[in-house]
This record gives C-alpha cells, sequence and structure tokens, in this order.
C-alpha cells in the first residue's frame, strides 16, 4: 500500500503523519542497516521539481511499514544527484528524500499519500525520478498610518485549499509576530495559494468606560480611542476582498500590509441573570477562517440606572460571535458601529445530546470523544468537542447550520456509520441543527477491515501513483464511508478501516486533480470500477480476486 500521511475521512487533527516519523529519523542520523552483497536495489535521480536540476547531496532513505516507519537504509545522492540503495530484501518500502532548502517528501506524494516501490524478482525499481520541491518563502512589513512600522503585529498565513478533498477548508498554515522594523517572514512554504491577515493594536490607543459611575469620556481620550481592524493583503478589511499569493517551489514574495486604524467601538449589555439571581458575563470572539483570534470576556458589571450592565471597548469593526445568556445562547453578529445589544439574541446555540453504541454490539472503547465540524465549506469554525461517558455524550451551545458528527479515539479507527433521530434512521454522520434541542442516536463502526488488490492498466500491467477511490452504494454517507489510497510501483493498494456495506472501488489515473469529493464526478467511473460486499463477519483482510482497471481523469 502506498504509505498514507493523513486520514481519508476528516479533519487532520486526527492523524498520525509517516512524513514526521522520517523527517525526525532523518534528522537525527539515525543508523542504518548495512549493505549486504545479496538482494535488491532501488535506485534513480534525484531533481529539483522547480528546474529540473539534479539535487546533490540529498538524503534518500527506505522505510519499514512498521508504525515506527524506521530507516532501513540511507544514502546521499552523488554529484549528478543520483542514488543507489543496495542491499534490500523483497518488500514494500515508503522510499523518502530530504535536504536543507527543500520540503521532505515520500515518492510520488500527493496530498497524504505517495508510491512505495515494491522490490522482489519480477520488479523494476531503478531508474526512478524522484522530484524534490524547494520550499518557498514569504516576507513583509506591517506599517501603520503614517507609514510607521507596526511591532509585534501578529501575521497569519492562511493556506487555500488545493487539493480536491470535501473536508479541506481554508487553514491557518503558520503564524508570526513582527519585529521593531515592522517585518516578518515565513520560509519553508510548501506550493500552494496564501492569504495573509494581520491583527495588531495600535500602540497609543487608549479605551474608556461610558456607563456606571466611571468617568466619562474626554475630548482627548476619543480622539486615541482608535483600533485596528484585522486587515488582509493587499491592506483590505474585507476578507472577501484579500487578494491571494501563489507560491510555487522555491518562489520568494513579498507582502507589504498597511494598518489603518479606525474609531475603535463599544457593546453594552443589559446583564441577563440566571436560576440563581447571578449575572451572566457575555464574551465575544472574533474568527478569521478557522482560527479564533481572542476571546473577550466583560469581566464584572457595573450597575448603571438600577440595571446590570456589561461593556466591551476597544472594538474595532467586524464579524463577531458572541455567546450570552443561560443556558448559552450563540449569535453571529457584524459590528460596524458602538451599539446597545439586545438580552435575548435571536439565535439561540442548540442543545445536542445522544447515545453512542458500536455497530456489533461490543462495549465502546474507554475515553472516546465526538466531535462536531461544519459541513457547509464557506463556514470556517473550530470543531466543537465533548467527552463520552458511558455511551452518551452533550453539546451545551451548537450554533444552527448543518454539522458532521465524527467520533474518535487515538489509535482506534471509529467511523460513524448512521444517526437516528426521532423514529428516523439514515446513513451517514451529517445532522442539521437549528434552535430546538435535539437527541440522537449514533452508530459507530470500529471496523479493522483492510482491502487490498492492485490497479491494472490495458496492458495488464500494475500501475503506479493512481489515485483508488472505494465508494459506497449508500452515496448519503459518502464522506464518513468512501476511502482513498494511492497505488505502488506494483500497482497494489491498501484501503484501511473499512466500514461492511457494498462498495465499488475505482482506479483514476492523474486524478488526484479531480473533484472526487462530489458523488456526481466519481460516479462516473463507477460503470468500470469492481464491486466489493464488505460483511461483519468478514476477515480482517478482503483481498480483491480481479485487478481494478485504470481509467482516464
Amino acid at each position: 500500500m502506498g504509505t498514507q500521511l493523513f486520514c481519508a475521512s476528516s479533519t487532520r487533527i486526527l492523524c498520525r503523519t509517516a512524513l514526521f516519523l522520517a523527517t525526525a529519523a532523518i534528522g537525527a542520523h539515525a543508523q542504518s542497516v548495512p549493505k549486504t552483497t545479496t538482494g535488491y536495489r532501488i535506485s534513480g535521480t534525484v531533481i529539483n521539481a522547480a528546474s529540473g536540476e539534479p539535487v546533490r547531496r540529498a538524503t534518500l532513505a527506505v522505510l519499514s511499514e512498521e508504525a515506527d516507519g524506521h530507516i532501513v537504509e540511507s544514502v546521499e545522492t552523488d554529484n549528478d544527484g543520483r542514488f543507489s540503495l543496495d542491499g534490500l530484501p523483497a518488500a514494500k518500502f515508503p522510499l523518502t528524500a530530504s535536504k536543507r532548502g527543500f520540503l521532505t517528501a515520500f515518492y510520488d506524494q500527493h496530498e497524504g499519500y505517495n508510491t512505495a516501490i515494491v522490490t522482489g524478482a519480477d520488479q523494476d525499481t531503478s531508474g526512478l525520478v524522484f522530484r524534490l520541491t524547494p520550499g518557498a518563502a514569504l516576507r513583509g512589513v506591517v506599517t501603520g498610518d503614517g507609514g510607521d512600522p507596526v511591532e509585534g503585529a501578529k501575521v497569519m498565513l492562511f493556506l487555500k485549499p488545493h487539493w480536491h478533498n470535501p473536508w479541506d477548508r481554508i487553514r491557518n498554515a503558520e503564524e508570526t509576530t513582527t519585529d521593531d522594523t515592522g517585518a516578518y517572514e515565513f520560509d519553508g512554504l510548501a506550493a500552494g495559494e496564501y492569504l495573509i491577515a494581520v491583527k495588531a493594536e495600535p500602540w497609543f490607543a487608549l479605551h474608556s468606560s461610558t456607563i456606571g459611575n466611571r468617568q466619562p469620556e474626554t475630548e482627548a481620550n476619543a480622539t486615541l480611542d482608535v483600533a485596528y481592524p484585522v486587515t488582509y493583503f493587499d491592506s483590505t478589511s474585507d476578507k472577501d476582498s484579500a487578494s491571494p499569493i501563489s507560491l510555487s517551489g522555491g518562489n520568494r514574495e513579498e507582502a507589504n500590509i498597511n494598518l489603518r486604524a479606525v474609531q475603535a467601538l463599544r457593546l453594552t449589555f443589559e446583564a441577563p441573570v440566571n436560576q440563581n439571581g447571578v449575572s451572566v458575563s457575555p464574551s465575544i470572539q472574533q474568527t478569521i477562517f478557522d482560527t479564533t483570534l481572542n476571546n473577550i470576556s466583560t469581566g464584572n458589571p457595573v450597575t448603571h440606572n438600577n440595571t446590570d450592565e456589561f461593556e466591551l471597548t476597544g472594538l474595532a469593526p467586524g464579524h463577531y460571535e458572541l455567546t450570552q445568556g443561560d443556558p448559552p445562547r450563540v449569535t453571529e453578529i457584524e459590528v460596524a458601529n458602538s451599539q446597545q445589544i439586545a438580552p435575548n439574541p435571536n439565535s439561540p446555540a442548540a442543545i445536542l445530546s445522544g447515545l453512542l453504541r458500536s455497530a456489533d454490539g461490543s462495549a465502546l472503547p474507554d475515553n472516546m470523544k465526538v466531535f462536531l465540524t461544519p459541513l457547509d465549506e464557506t463556514q470556517n469554525h473550530e470543531l466543537i468537542q465533548t467527552k463520552v461517558n458511558q455511551g452518551k455524550f452533550s453539546f451545551d451551545a451548537v450554533p444552527p447550520r448543518n454539522w458532521e458528527l465524527w467520533a474518535y479515539k487515538p489509535d482506534f479507527p471509529s467511523r460513524i456509520i448512521s444517526l437516528t433521530i426521532g423514529n428516523r434512521t439514515h446513513p451517514g454522520n451529517q445532522i442539521a441543527v437549528s434552535d430546538k434541542a435535539i437527541q440522537v442516536s449514533a452508530t459507530v463502526s470500529f471496523s479493522e477491515m483492510r482491502v487490498e488488490g492492485f490497479a491494472r492498466n490495458k496492458n495488464g500491467k500494475g500501475q503506479s501513483g493512481v489515485m483508488i477511490v472505494m465508494v459506497p452504494k449508500e452515496m448519503a454517507a459518502f464522506l464518513s464511508l468512501a476511502r482513498r489510497d494511492q497505488s505502488d510501483s506494483d500497482g497494489s493498494f491498501s484501503l484501511r478501516d473499512v466500514v461492511p456495506g457494498q462498495y465499488t472501488v475505482v482506479a483514476i489515473q492523474d486524478g488526484w486533480e479531480l473533484d472526487w469529493g462530489r458523488p456526481e464526478v466519481i460516479g462516473r467511473y463507477l460503470s468500470h470500477g469492481v464491486a466489493v460486499t464488505v460483511t461483519e463477519s468478514s476477515s480482517k483482510l478482503l483481498k480483491l480476486s480481479e485487478a481494478v482497471p485504470v481509467q482516464s481523469r
């Protein structure tokens, strides 16, 4: 099987990467097994993916397929970029390459998948071309009004989705802060399309209160009551107008950003009181794509006109998420001017509770968690998670929208395969939340079934580097049940953690740019795929009796 670097199911925070292990091992100069005079050879050339020139003194390593991914053999390229790894047993080896200034990668890597090299008597493993991509760099200067440098500004780099993965969102790639000259720099970046956002406070800003017994705001203070809105490249405060920056291997780009101070805004609240008669403090947070910039609490209330009030000061105009009340109610607000906020927002958060049960009736493992991710890819909220206690779980404040429900335990495959709400059961893990409490029963599969096979071209030969997709018959459960892999050098593949059900396996050449997550797109390939039925009584390994024909994209 091609080494899978990331899970093909959901958020990537759930997955360990073999690439990390390989990088750590090579960086630590792990001792390799001495060469022998017998065995098989993996050889080829490492070239610069951007220029096509050979890469000298790059480190090549073949790794074991064991969980620790230890180095079996390693070697450096010569002045012409050539390498040869000798004395290898007949086996399947992930092949990795690294060099300072380049991105460590696996052979023929796509997204979280790669092609492992299969050695043996009938395998040609010579003449490989390993394309190693140089890291890109992005630098710039953040200035304020008058062109003065802004020191200590938080600069956030976001990567736009490139791979056609239905779970991908704009994600926070890196963060840094500006130095005393306002300069920032990101290096070692992968090729892709990036967005930059800057959050900073004017050093001279002075925020004062206008409620209760506090000192009234003076004219001088009002002049200094300013804030910087979150600003995107190219110097706009509208995220929809942010200019993307395209980087390819080895690029060195510059992106300067100018911040403009605006009048700071304040929000005041009449304090809601909980059942114990205690004023409940609201909180507000600003989220950019999938990153929370700040979470501001209002602190203690101020009594004004015999009513407890809270106040938030120093806010920049922008989009915020407000939580207040007991039970908490969440509403999204666009803050364009100072205002009084009603004590009861119109968009209450719902309580979502339920029961988690296994598909085969077995006991749930300890320390499981369930979490929600937004289904709508235009929403980039952080996931909401909670613990499972004796099969029960509860989310206290879920904003109204469409979500996916996932179960998780480290190193323990788990997939929610159906949800029951009321008397209706539907396959998959999607759930619509409105303003009403929801009770759900979620069925989770702990299947460790592995489906193995071969992708072969029209000549009957194994095809390497092909995208393999296992498509469930129940398309409503496509996102949670589909599996992917990349074929190895002999055309073999392995699909892991397959849930019992009916599937079709397809092999698509050059399919990595395909929008495969859309059922109407992947559906075009099903008629030439191989049908597979997986049952609860199946063993942990199912080998396909017929090869999967390779189709063109």
